[in-house]
């Protein structure tokens, strides 16, 4: 397997857009956070995060195909830098995937001073930030009565 970040542009967000719909349908469901949700966003929305100046959009290739995205928020001037978000395919989840692009994604952007936030009930995705070295920073925030985001930092 080999797995590389590859920038995109803002001419990639319809193929960014179709692939976090597919990713992001499961959770849509399951949580009905209708106006927080990525498979939620339009078109139009996701051009303008893409365009965004402190914003990074990779694709997250293995052997040449992409089976994720991740986005990164770095205004390089000392603050955090913010993860989200980041998606695998449903059918390449639990490969380690996520781990590496992550890693990868510290070797560009640095190791030190990450904040991203997930859902407290995503006991997968909880326990992958975990493991990556991210701590909760006691903060939550409900969404909705199903749905609660919990926030970490990585300093």
């Amino acid at each position: 397997m080999r797995l590389e970040l590859r920038l995109a542009f803002t001419e990639d967000a319809p193929a960014i857009w179709e692939m976090q719909k597919i990713a992001f349908r499961g959770l849509l469901e399951r949580y009905q956070d209708y106006d927080t949700s990525p498979a939620n966003q339009s078109l139009d929305q996701l051009r303008l995060r893409c365009s965004q100046k402190d914003r990074y959009y990779y694709f997250i290739d293995v052997d040449g195909n992409p089976v994720g995205v991740l986005s990164v928020t770095d205004k390089q001037d000392g603050s955090r830098k913010r993860l989200s978000p980041m998606f695998i395919l449903p059918q390449f989840q639990g490969r380690g995937y996520a781990q590496e692009a992550m890693r990868q994604t510290e070797k560009i952007h640095g190791e030190r001073g990450w904040e991203l936030d997930t859902i407290l009930q995503e006991e997968r995705l909880v326990h992958l930030y975990e493991k990556m070295g991210y701590r909760k920073t006691g903060k939550t925030a409900a969404v909705n009565p199903r749905m609660t985001l919990v926030f970490y930092q990585k300093l």
